[in-house]
């Protein structure tokens, strides 16, 4: 792995420590959207130039910070380039499920738990002189992806302990938590609204009330698994209609479609919008939680972190959100061609691949076996394509992962493909079969 870490990178390519050339399709890990070196990055050495500092602090947001927090609340509701009279009346906007509200933060870790702090203010105070939570008294459940055999393992939500304890980390200090009735964690099944259905109803009796339901759309962390739009609608619907709060994590699947973020093209209206990853292009870290009123309850220091207010972190967003949306109907039709090809070799290999997963650009290849996700990968990594297996997931299905950068054109996903049929053959040839 060391051997192939980048010596030098120019747009969706990139040289190795091993003197070859690679093409990026998972967008380093999901941070070069738009690749490498992109020449619109460019104004953020002509604002330095002019003197913009990156030392802000959450007393003093400069000009793109303030600019870059109308802008995700513009995009986040739906509303067009330059209404900037309707951005300020939602802004505006006292109560109702408006996402209007923008903390600036730095990892998509903190970003998550901001929410899962906002969560727990419904049931305890972040200062002993704060009114009486409106759940003061009940023991709080998060509600969270189960992996297939209803455990924990799927969801993911960041670093920070908490999120850690949601995905079955730290198992003593977790059961001893639970024990408490500190808050508890209960799993849901994957697509299965009926289950969910159960959960609310277990969870919000006697002494217990679910705090929140946490979820991605696109789990890049357990094989690309997909939630479908049908599901999450109904989910929706049975929580706003319970008072459960909901966090989209868009970590993963924000910027790579329509609207900028995946919650909108289902058509969802989530309490919480996580935000990072590719939004700054893999030149800062940053990230955002949008939020509505009703939710955001804590105070200045409640949630914020110093070092999130970085002006040149928010210009960098700025130029790749603008990227994004100026190109937004040519890269949903290359990621619409690339999932239609991937399926394509599903159906001529079946005897090697599971299944796809995933949508578009965020695409993953379920195998049969973990000794072909592996072997796969690897003639893909010989061939010059940067890609690697998962297979430390329990029960989930090994598979290949790829997230290819926005700047990604048709022959791109040709030589993708290409290369894949040619691996696929390969393995095909190496199992004995003509």
């Amino acid at each position: 792995m060391r051997n192939r870490a980048p010596l030098a990178a120019l747009g969706y390519l990139r040289i190795g420590e091993d003197g070859r050339l690679y093409l990026i399709s998972k967008s380093e890990h999901y941070h070069a959207s738009l690749g490498h070196n992109m020449p619109g990055y460019g104004l953020l050495d002509t604002a330095r130039a002019l003197g913009v500092t990156n030392a802000t602090h959450n007393n003093t947001r400069g000009h793109f910070v303030r600019i870059l927090e109308r802008e995700l609340v513009r995009i986040a509701n739906g509303i067009d380039q330059g209404d900037e009279d309707s951005v300020t009346q939602v802004i505006q906007a006292k109560d109702g499920r408006v996402l209007n509200r923008i903390i600036n933060l730095q990892s998509g870790s903190l970003a998550v738990e901001a929410a899962v702090k906002m969560m727990l203010a419904r049931f305890y105070r972040l200062e002993a002189h704060f009114p009486a939570p409106k759940y003061e008294g009940l023991a709080p459940t998060f509600l969270v992806m189960a992996d297939w055999q209803g455990g924990r393992q799927a969801n993911y939500h960041g670093t920070n302990i908490t999120t850690q304890t949601f995905r079955g980390l730290w198992p003593e200090l977790g059961a001893k938590i639970e024990a408490s009735g500190a808050y508890r964690v209960r799993p849901v099944r994957l697509n299965d609204i009926e289950d969910f259905k159960r959960a609310l109803s277990e969870e919000n009796r006697g002494e217990r009330r679910v705090a929140g339901f946490i979820h991605e759309i696109i789990m890049m962390n357990y094989g690309g698994v997909r939630l479908e739009s049908a599901y999450l609608r109904e989910a929706y619907a049975l929580a706003h209609e319970a008072d459960v709060p909901v966090c989209v994590d868009e970590i993963q699947s924000c910027l790579w479609y329509d609207g900028l973020f995946l919650f909108k093209e289902y058509g969802l209206e989530p309490d919480f919008v996580s935000v990072g990853k590719g939004f700054s292009g893999g030149l800062y870290a940053a990230s955002h939680i949008i939020t509505t009123p009703a939710m955001d309850s804590l105070n200045q220091f409640g949630a914020l972190v110093t070092n999130g207010q970085e002006e040149l972190a928010a210009l960098a967003y700025l130029v790749t959100m603008r990227f994004a949306e100026a190109n937004g109907d040519i890269i949903k039709g290359i990621g619409l061609y690339y999932e239609k090809e991937l399926r394509g070799l599903a159906g001529e290999y079946g005897d090697i691949i599971l299944r796809i997963e995933g949508s578009r650009h965020l695409s993953s290849v379920f195998f049969r076996s973990p000794e072909a996700a592996i072997r796969f990968c690897a003639i893909m990594t010989e061939g010059g394509i940067d890609i690697s297996a998962q297979n430390y997931k329990a029960d989930c299905p090994p598979s290949a992962l790829t997230k290819l950068p926005l700047t990604s054109s048709p022959s791109v996903v040709d030589l993708v493909i290409a290369r894949m049929a040619e691996a696929l053959k390969a393995m095909r040839r190496e199992g004995g079969e003509p």
